[in-house]
């Protein structure tokens, strides 16, 4: 269906809820005139005020997909901006971990937890590859750019640590004091790749796994 038949409708509501023109027009918050223009076809009536209409015939508006089905609205709880604004929902929200340079230019106003791409073809690429999201991501606890740098510090720690065990047991440095302990700034570990030999900082005091 294309065409929404308002006065129709608008006529049944009256039917089923047993109410007179103005009548409904009280209960609504509209004119008399308001609701006799909406039946002959004159004009509209706003959404809201038609919704408040159905309810008082037991009766409520929805969104139907093509099949029929009910299509809900988006959540209130997706991803806002640093200043708590909705992001535009027809684009898909990206954590700017993901996409530094989104941001990269305010580096004086704190970091959003989430932005979003304005590549269409790329976006279009994607959702072909993974569908469409049916949301914008919702902020979970741990989602923060804080937390997530805290968490790939304790990932790169993890696994320096690993590898610093797994070389000691093959023996490739003998002499590891027992009271070792690793004092790397976490800047270190943002360099590290683990792709070859381990990455300080210049201005690392430790440099452990060197040499």
């Amino acid at each position: 269906m294309t065409d929404f038949d308002l006065a129709a409708h608008l006529r049944r509501i009256r039917r089923r809820a047993d109410l007179s023109q103005r009548e409904l027009a009280q209960r609504i918050g509209l004119s008399k005139s308001a609701v006799a223009a909406a039946e002959t076809g004159d004009r509209d009536l706003p959404v809201t005020r038609l919704a408040r209409a159905a309810a008082l015939a037991g009766l409520r508006f929805a969104l139907l997909d093509l099949d029929g089905s009910e299509v809900t609205g988006m959540s209130s709880a997706g991803a806002r901006d640093a200043g708590q604004r909705r992001l535009p929902p027809h684009l898909d929200t990206i954590h700017t971990d993901e996409v530094a340079r989104g941001w990269v230019e305010r580096r004086s106003r704190p970091q959003p937890w989430f932005t979003f791409a304005l590549d269409r073809m790329a976006r279009d690429q994607a959702r072909a590859r993974d569908g469409t999201p049916d949301d914008h991501q919702i902020p979970q606890d741990g989602d923060s750019p804080q937390q997530r740098a805290d968490a790939r510090r304790r990932e790169h720690r993890r696994r320096r640590d690993q590898e610093r065990e797994r070389r000691f047991l093959a023996g490739e440095f003998r002499h590891l004091p027992e009271f070792f302990e690793c004092c790397c700034p976490p800047r270190c570990d943002e360099l590290e790749n683990w792709s070859g030999r381990p990455v300080h900082a210049e201005d690392c005091p430790c440099s452990c796994d060197v040499g």
